[in-house]
């Protein structure tokens, strides 16, 4: 096949990508601590570009390129202008944070970009080899930068409890995709998954395969009883790599599961259907429960996220095109408030003290009542509290868990989501009702202040009007 630059169209999101991070680095080493703004300029220069490159390509109809190794769909073109938005969220936030700190690096930005491609070329994976390629590429990104505060021993432990575990779910994971390979014959999903409902393949060693896969994919989104790393790394790790760990590469398993799932395994869904219900439950009631008891905001936010992980897999387990589509609007909206939750704890902090601690959000809407409202949506948000987004987005998952018949399990959800709504409220009844303990003001640069209140007002607005993204997630499902 001839490549040229009309052939390649879809593919230019990723190759911009790559050019341009490699370009970031190559600059940096040029560049003095005074000068790093430049970094963080081509940064988000880079990401900006990297959206409207995707959104210049997007397109209702399935291109397929290399064999077959890449798909650029409606669901890539919804996965990755997300996950990029994010991102740029992500690197706003996390330029003070590093500058107070002396790890104002180039390093960081160089590393994000290469996480942010290895979650591109998940969402447009086509065969188990681009998958892991691309999970590969963004799990060693984030394993240095877990481990970017060189001076920090609780950061070093972290990434390598991060590293340790994350390599054994990566290894379970390329284990269950042999199985399929062997089972199948094929490395491509399509391919794979013609050959499932044909039924030319045998079941045992599909299903025996199929365990290994969701067993990985529970890893990755940090589901229980595979969540162990997930509050010590989230605690352990400098904020502004917690803010992007916590974001954007929620959005990557999510791409990682639709395409192993819904795009190479559909034909089994009666088998992991089951599997993400028992896995959903737990983490719903696991992630909940434990997050009542945490002081350490970044823990409670973690076992928060745990919870946050059931809900999407609940949409997987409706197995439809309704289900995939709340679950991706469910995915985009968690990303974005755990993007502006996070993002205020590197706004809290400051030179030698992190707010860390359910006690350093008291008072806060003394000290800033604009931050204290952006924040008080954001919690209502992941507590599903109307009208903000949130609230919305559960109630679409469990209108897709309905329609399938399992009354009972939106029961569930919705009583685990009750028990949650308690820690949020009690951050926030700390941000009104209670004292500041701490007197020092705020201090925050333009750009960081810019992007909560667009956070916060985007949480509130999409709530307002879901129609448009919700639209946009069912339409590339073809719903």
């Amino acid at each position: 096949m001839q490549y040229d630059l009309i052939s390649l169209q879809p593919v230019m999101p990723e190759i911009f990508m790559l050019g341009a991070a490699c370009l970031v680095l190559v600059v940096d080493l040029f560049l003095t601590q005074r000068t790093r703004m430049w970094t963080y300029g081509l940064t988000l220069a880079t990401l900006l570009g990297a959206i409207a490159l995707t959104a210049w390509a997007a397109g209702p109809e399935r291109q397929v390129l290399f064999d077959g190794s890449y798909v650029r769909d409606p669901v890539s073109d919804v996965l990755k202008i997300a996950l990029l938005t994010i991102t740029v969220f992500v690197m706003v936030y996390a330029r003070d944070y590093l500058l107070q700190r002396g790890i104002y690096r180039g390093e960081f930005y160089t590393l994000a970009l290469f996480a942010s491609l290895g979650m591109m070329i998940m969402a447009s994976a086509g065969n188990f080899l681009t998958v892991y390629l691309g999970l590969e590429l963004l799990a060693l990104s984030m394993y240095a930068l877990v481990a970017f505060d060189r001076d920090s021993v609780k950061g070093s432990e972290a990434a390598m409890k991060y590293f340790v575990l994350g390599a054994l779910a990566s290894g379970l994971l390329l284990y269950g995709m042999s199985m399929l390979y062997g089972a199948t014959g094929t490395l491509n999903l399509a391919a794979m998954s013609e050959v499932i409902a044909a039924g030319k393949a045998e079941e045992t060693v599909l299903v025996f395969g199929l365990v290994f896969v969701v067993i990985g994919i529970a890893f990755k989104f940090g589901a229980v009883p595979f969540h162990m790393w997930v509050p010590d790394v989230y605690d352990g790790a400098p904020t502004a790599v917690t803010l992007f760990l916590g974001s954007a590469p929620k959005i990557a398993a999510f791409a990682l599961a639709i395409r192993l799932l819904a795009d190479g395994a559909g034909g089994l869904s009666a088998h992991w259907s089951d599997m993400l219900i028992i896995l959903a439950v737990a983490s719903l009631a696991i992630g909940n429960i434990v997050a009542i008891a945490q002081t350490n905001v970044k823990r409670m936010l973690a076992y928060s996220t745990i919870s946050h992980v059931g809900f999407i897999f609940l949409g997987f387990v409706a197995a439809d095109g309704r289900g995939y589509g709340a679950a991706l609007f469910y995915t985009v909206v968690y990303a974005l408030t755990a993007a502006g939750g996070f993002g205020l704890l590197t706004i809290l902090s400051r030179k030698g003290v992190d707010a860390e601690t359910l006690d350093d959000l008291k008072g806060l809407n003394d000290r800033s009542p604009w931050l204290a409202g952006m924040m008080l949506l954001i919690l209502f948000s992941m507590a599903g509290v109307p009208p903000t987004v949130g609230f919305f987005a559960k109630l679409f998952v469990l209108d897709a868990v309905v329609q399938v018949d399992m009354v009972w399990l939106a029961i569930v959800a919705v009583f685990f989501s009750i028990i949650g709504a308690y820690y949020y409220l009690r951050a926030i009844k700390m941000m009104y009702f209670d004292k500041p303990i701490d007197d020092h003001p705020i201090v925050a640069s333009v750009d960081s202040r810019v992007a909560m209140s667009v956070n916060g007002l985007a949480v509130l607005l999409l709530g307002i009007f879901p129609t448009a993204l919700l639209q946009a997630c069912r339409t590339a499902f073809g719903g």
